[in-house]
């Protein structure tokens, strides 16, 4: 299956890898993004400016287009509630109107296992989570929201809908996940949270956009959500001080208990919110649960649906992502 795909926020660390991986598939690509980015466009890519939250430029990028890829979101773990829902749950309603009414054959819509946890323990997690009642993080609040928008508007007769949710997605030209740790970890506010023994899933981002497009090309998907993560879950803590270690950064020097860094998050939470302080607290509950907790997630739905396997392994991923942030730390090899 080829044809014209457009991926929004196609110039993010995922969806920069959708792009690629369309390309190199045969599609006819289009990125829309807010920024600027020449080497898309010298690789062949076209790049559409604009915001999710514009609809009229949303119906531009759209009209044409086969395969919507959404991508674009709001991330991270402070903020303004408002903020998030304008780009995660009212830009998603604009990408759907939008492709309804260009006559879209399928919308792929990035969402996130976070959709499915607030501060519960996950073991080999599937698809028949619920949403929970309530949320601690607004980024997790109005993705579920969006999901749901998402899966709903599946028409059998019409837009084909589907959700994919990466869990922990890392590699290279990563810009949140390991340079937040690191930052951390350099200026000694990397803390352990609980005994360490927690399991987790993560995504080798190539790996994540092979499985968005495959989702994309199967007649079997649509209406469905998939999580997707290596088949195996790593034990975080001593994985994350292994990867510390091998970058030359500190280890964490202080254990906390969870009972009292998910406490100093509600406090702190709350104080931020009334003194209406824009920094990130130092820990909320959404961070204290996601470093205590085990949330690992099974695959198999995604395997049996759409054939999804990982391009590269576990060890080929941590080696190509380390290799990465070596370079751009200007540290030599081991």
């Amino acid at each position: 299956m080829t044809g014209k795909a457009l991926v929004t926020g196609g110039g993010g660390f995922l969806g920069r890898y959708i792009a690629e991986q369309l390309q190199q598939r045969g599609y006819q690509v289009t990125v829309f993004c807010r920024g600027h980015y020449p080497d898309l466009e010298q690789a062949g890519i076209r790049v559409q400016r604009g915001d999710v939250t514009n609809p009229i430029q949303l119906e531009n990028a759209i009209a044409g287009q086969d395969l919507v890829f959404h991508v674009a979101a709001k991330v991270g773990y402070w903020g303004d509630y408002q903020d998030y829902y304008a780009v995660n749950v009212q830009g998603t309603d604009h990408v759907i109107r939008a492709c309804r009414q260009q006559g879209v054959k399928k919308l792929i819509y990035t969402s996130s296992p976070s959709v499915t946890m607030n501060n519960i323990d996950i073991h080999g997690g599937d698809e028949q989570l619920p949403y929970p009642k309530h949320y601690h993080s607004h980024y997790s609040a109005t993705k579920a929201i969006a999901e749901r928008k998402v899966l709903a508007a599946h028409n059998p007769r019409g837009l084909h809908t589907v959700a994919i949710r990466p869990h922990l997605i890392l590699g290279p030209r990563d810009n949140h996940l390991l340079p937040r740790i690191l930052q951390k970890a350099h200026s000694g506010r990397l803390k352990q949270i609980g005994p360490g023994r927690n399991k987790v899933s993560v995504t080798y981002v190539e790996n994540a956009a092979h499985a968005h497009i495959l989702a994309a090309e199967s007649p079997n998907t649509g209406g469905n959500a998939y999580f997707i993560n290596e088949p195996d879950p790593i034990l975080l803590w001593p994985w994350l001080k292994q990867i510390l270690e091998k970058l030359d950064a500190p280890p964490p020097r202080y254990r906390v208990p969870f009972a009292l860094a998910f406490a100093a998050g509600w406090v702190l939470e709350n104080l931020y919110r009334a003194l209406r302080v824009k920094q990130e607290p130092l820990v909320t509950r959404f961070i204290a649960s996601e470093l205590y907790r085990n949330h690992y997630f099974s695959i198999e739905k995604a395997r049996r649906d759409f054939g999804y396997e990982p391009l590269y392994s576990f060890t080929q991923a941590e080696a190509k992502t380390l290799e990465y942030v070596r370079g751009e730390m200007g540290l030599g090899g081991e």
